[in-house]
């Protein structure tokens, strides 16, 4: 049985990346003043940064049905696969994970939609995840069933450093951005498998940082007791713009656990819709895959 694994660019991985390791990875849309772009080829970080400084109308979409049936049906017809295993950005984050399902009972089977509760640098680990099992002869709704029996073995951090995103997706109200705005104050968000929740408020992003490197330590202490490092993976991300900012929050995380394997990766464009430039987070979560094996 040969089974593909497909996953979106919600995942921090391009289409790119998906080539390197044979992952099939849907382009997220992006639509800037009612024009519809696809991440990683109709549009870019600096198109997107562009479009914010410009203050045009941003917002994201998820998948068409019509899209990932398309796409599907390639998997299976074309580039010869018997099963397609789909790992969305978590239900609790989109609608696009039940219409994915619903859509998926036109292929008798054959098209395992999994609701792993997970996003971004998180999502990537549960997709390698779901590679090393299928490369281990695992059948799609066997690491359907293991994605989701581990999906609430994770936790993102994240700050932001504007709430004007957040004030535009419904996530904070204006009123409470105007406090946070005169009082310096950057809020602490956390996923902890589903819905993105309030956490902290800091005063500057600085302490920002250092709340979400506690709370990673905390559930390294707690929820994670016991768990050998090298089946941790810690990971940071962020919407920064340059090298050597990506770099800093990077260092400064791994240097934070001693040990531990830290990558950063970019949040996608349609992610960064909702959390606008300079935004920085950090993840933790149990893996199963050799993460020297398939480091990015």
């Amino acid at each position: 049985m040969k089974t593909a694994i497909m996953t979106d660019t919600n995942s921090s991985l391009t289409v790119k990346d998906g080539q390197r390791f044979g992952i099939f990875v849907m382009p997220m849309p992006v639509i800037i003043d009612d024009i519809c772009c696809c991440e990683g080829r109709d549009i870019t970080y600096e198109d997107l940064w562009k479009a914010f400084e410009e203050e045009k109308d941003v917002h994201t979409s998820m998948p068409s049905t019509g899209d990932l049936m398309d796409e599907w049906n390639r998997i299976l017809n074309e580039e010869g696969y018997d099963e397609v295993v789909y790992i969305p950005m978590s239900s609790g984050l989109s609608g696009g994970c039940w219409a994915a399902a619903a859509a998926s009972a036109e292929f008798d089977g054959r098209v395992h939609v999994v609701d792993n509760h997970r996003i971004s640098y998180t999502l990537m680990n549960s997709v390698f995840d779901a590679l090393e099992l299928a490369n281990n002869g695992k059948r799609g709704a066997e690491i359907k069933a293991e994605l989701e029996k581990d999906a609430f073995l994770s936790s993102i951090y994240i700050t932001v450093n504007s709430v004007r995103y957040l004030v535009k997706s419904g996530r904070v109200t204006p009123a409470a951005a105007n406090i946070a705005n005169i009082l310096h104050l950057k809020p602490v968000l956390q996923i902890q498998g589903d819905k993105l929740d309030a956490f902290a408020k800091a005063h500057g992003m600085n302490a920002a940082c250092d709340k979400m490197i506690a709370a990673i330590r905390k559930d390294i202490d707690t929820r994670f007791s016991g768990v050998p490092m090298e089946r941790l993976s810690i990971g940071t991300a962020g919407t920064l713009r340059t090298d050597t900012e990506r770099e800093s929050w990077r260092r400064r995380i791994e240097e934070s656990f001693p040990g531990s394997h830290v990558m950063y990766r970019p949040l996608s464009c349609s992610i960064a819709c909702h959390v606008g430039t300079d935004a920085v987070g950090t993840a933790v979560s149990i893996v199963n895959y050799d993460q020297d094996k398939l480091y990015i």
